[in-house]
């Protein structure tokens, strides 16, 4: 090979299907990954994208198949779980970091503040929100949407398009990618319950101690007090965390890569 770059030919022989798979492919990134999946984004947007993204793909896909695939059912449809779930190792983060914003949020008793969170276009609890949104800014600074993209450009030579997969092992890849979500979501959410937990202890006791005290009105404001205190202290932690997720999410990529295409060749 000279090096040069490939271009674009819709008519090259077996080019068309593959163009039709690599856009699967990435509309299965699209529909979970973080920011590209947002309901904020426009649909025409988003398919445009597609279109740009499957050019810029296509001949790299085309020069790592040794024959032409076929576009059927099952074709498409592998090729729209491996996009999936390239883009479920980033959805998961964003995801765990929502649940810890949930979980923090009944803790230390705002889980009636609501607000509309503009990825989702739902109303979640504001920490939820907050969460959510302070881990897609760091994944965005730190260029993980780019490398999503360089992940689908990788699976491409790991797991050609067109080609047999082992859904049996790739769906148990997932789940146990899956199992993560929660791991993380406590790991966010450990410094402000456990705050929170130590405050209460001490009322307990302070309720002992003092019985003419009128601890219900006490426990609430330093509930809140309490945990956004330590939510403020522990979000470098939690950026120092997220920060470290490419190298986490190349790992999880490999597994996947690796059960996916295990057997299917």
């Amino acid at each position: 090979m000279n090096g040069a770059v490939p271009s674009f030919d819709l008519f090259a022989p077996g080019a068309a299907a593959v163009a039709v798979l690599v856009a699967m492919r990435i509309t299965g990134l699209m529909l979970v990954a973080p920011v590209f999946s947002a309901k904020t984004m426009p649909v025409t947007m988003r398919t445009a994208l597609i279109v740009l993204f499957t050019i810029l793909v296509q001949p790299f896909a085309l020069a790592s198949v040794h024959t032409a695939p076929a576009v059927t059912p099952a074709t498409a449809l592998g090729e729209t779980v491996i996009g999936f779930a390239i883009g479920m190792g980033a959805a998961l983060l964003v995801g765990a970091a929502e649940a810890a914003g949930d979980l923090i949020a009944i803790q230390i008793g705002l889980s009636g503040a609501t607000l509309l969170d503009p990825l989702s276009n739902a109303s979640s609890p504001v920490l939820a929100n907050f969460f959510s949104l302070f881990t897609v800014t760091v994944m965005l600074a730190l260029n993980v949407h780019v490398g999503m993209l360089q992940a689908v450009g990788t699976s491409l030579h790991a797991i050609p398009v067109g080609s047999a997969i082992n859904l049996e092992r790739g769906a148990g890849a997932l789940i146990s990618l899956a199992g993560t979500l929660f791991v993380t979501g406590l790991r966010f959410a450990a410094p402000v319950v456990a705050t929170v937990m130590i405050g209460n202890a001490a009322l307990a006791v302070l309720s002992r101690a003092a019985p003419q005290l009128n601890v219900l009105s006490v426990a609430f404001p330093l509930q809140i007090g309490l945990g956004l205190f330590a939510l403020g202290a522990a979000i470098p932690f939690m950026a120092s965390y997220v920060g470290e997720w490419p190298v986490r999410y190349d790992n999880q990529l490999t597994a996947l890569f690796g059960a996916f295409a295990a057997g299917g060749r």
